[in-house]
């Protein structure tokens, strides 16, 4: 069988094939970015979603429109994006969308020509790379520091590359957990003026903040229209759902809403209509109060293991929100042939950090932890052991 140029080379998913492993429930895993069961709201879905098929099933149950299900459109052009600074949009700038990545994939589709520079921060979203990938893009990179990209390098980069978009996840980044700067999330807005460059801002996780300053959206700094933000419920209400939005100007949107007639014809009526009533109910903020808190603890729960349990020579930095650690071994070391040997013998699973590097052979000595899924006594559990292991690996 003869296969298309654009899939050859691009290899699967690394936390899709993780999965594969999780089904052994002795895995103790901080491989995915799974929220914690317990938070799921599954009583107030359950009750919802029953009301709505009684009340709204002839809708729901039929085919929708393609951008949309309008209360969902409508409650997150009224209660979501004001508070976040965005008060001049319309419904015409609004699209939902079968989770954040489907926005990724129709904007490839819309914008990306073989061959077209598409920048990215190194490391990044590995989903991200996969989409540009099969877009068949080149893809050019702007380093990471613990306080994100910085201005001046990405504003030489983009001078020098001329991409025609910028993705970035500018608030506690995956896998890194850092959150950019406000001097490179205003560069961000002036280049996509500037070179007429769309910057995506993909936001997933920017409402699970345990510590730390809010930082404003680049979206708010917008003056071109060439910033589209990303919203994703996967990390905050259930990633089951697929349930995303975004905001981006009307030329643009109303592209992406023609690419996904050709994709899925609309996304899932009934889930989006949970959505609408969760936001229009106005429990978000509840909720948030309650997962941040679960989260937080997780978190500093796996900081102190880390801090007891791993050797001085593995380096990490305490983010301030997400539900990532991103942990950097010495040059020589090797994530990857670590990861083969903490899965058979020590039973722990996380995501080795070469596959967020578009470049082959970058980030070997990198890897991701997940804190959210996993409870207290197995998070201790599973660091201890894999601070023994790399102790071992290093000896």
């Amino acid at each position: 069988m003869k296969f298309s140029e654009r899939i050859k080379g691009v290899k699967g998913s690394a936390i899709r094939e993780l999965f594969k492993v999780l089904g052994n429930p002795a895995i103790i895993s901080f491989g995915g970015g799974n929220p914690a069961k317990e938070c799921f709201p599954k009583e107030w879905a359950a009750e919802t979603a029953r009301d709505l098929i009684a009340e709204k099933g002839d809708v729901l149950l039929q085919y929708g429109p393609t951008e949309g299900y309008m209360p969902l459109r409508k409650a997150y052009l009224e209660k979501v994006l004001p508070p976040l600074g965005i008060t001049d949009a319309t419904v015409d700038n609004v699209i939902t969308m079968t989770g954040s990545m489907q926005g990724l994939d129709l904007l490839a589709k819309v914008m990306i020509n073989p061959g077209s520079t598409v920048l990215v921060e190194e490391p990044t979203f590995l989903g991200a790379i996969q989409i540009f990938q099969l877009a068949q893009a080149n893809i050019v990179t702007v380093p990471m520091h613990e306080d994100g990209v910085h201005a001046d390098e990405l504003e030489a980069i983009v001078k020098e590359t001329r991409p025609v978009m910028f993705y970035t996840i500018p608030t506690f980044q995956n896998p890194t957990g850092a959150v950019m700067n406000i001097e490179a999330r205003k560069m961000c807005a002036r280049l996509a003026a500037e070179y007429d460059m769309l910057v995506i801002e993909d936001d997933p996780y920017a409402s699970l903040r345990y510590s730390g300053e809010v930082m404003p959206l680049i979206k708010t700094f917008d003056t071109s229209d060439n910033v589209i933000l990303l919203t994703s419920y996967s990390k905050t209400i259930s990633p089951g759902l697929r349930v995303a939005c975004c905001c981006g100007n009307e030329e643009l949107v109303r592209k992406m809403v023609i690419a996904k007639q050709g994709s899925d014809t609309h996304s899932p009526n009934l889930n989006q209509a949970l959505v609408a009533e969760f936001i229009d109910q106005d429990r978000m903020a509840g909720h948030l109060d309650h997962i941040n808190s679960v989260y937080s603890k997780s978190l500093n729960i796996m900081l102190d293991a880390m801090g007891k349990y791993f050797p001085e020579w593995a380096k990490y930095e305490k983010p301030e929100g997400g539900l990532f650690v991103w942990v950097t071994l010495p040059d020589d070391m090797d994530a990857s042939e670590i990861y083969k040997r903490s899965v058979a013998e020590k039973l722990v699973a996380y995501v080795p950090g070469a596959p967020f590097y578009p470049k082959p052979g970058t980030g070997l000595n990198t890897f991701r932890l997940n804190f959210s899924a996993e409870p207290e006594e197995r998070i201790v559990d599973g660091i201890h052991r894999l601070g023994d292991l790399l102790k071992e690996y290093r000896n």
